[in-house]
């Protein structure tokens, strides 16, 4: 025997409108659900990174510092060490 499909034309509208409105009731948690797994941070990695705009300011500092101190670098090295500072 074949499962028994829905018929909601054979359903009062009333009733209809509270199943569909319970189908999607239900599905929402779990979107939510989904979502809060989804912005958790990897374990083992940083919570937070620096953004961009802090990050390239603290690779212009280190860029000013070394020139102030005359010492031999680049524009990477400037970069890394902003990324491997501590915040």
């Amino acid at each position: 025997m074949a499962p028994r499909l829905l018929d909601y034309g054979a359903m009062s509208a009333k009733k209809a409108a509270k199943k569909v409105a319970k189908k999607a009731a239900a599905k929402v948690p779990a979107k939510k659900a989904a979502k809060k797994a989804a912005k958790k941070a990897p374990a083992g990695k940083k919570a937070a990174a620096q953004p961009p705009r802090d990050l390239a300011k603290a690779a212009y500092l280190n860029y000013r510092s070394r020139v102030e101190k005359g010492e031999h670098g680049d524009q990477l090295g400037d970069w890394l060490a902003a990324e491997n500072a501590p915040e």
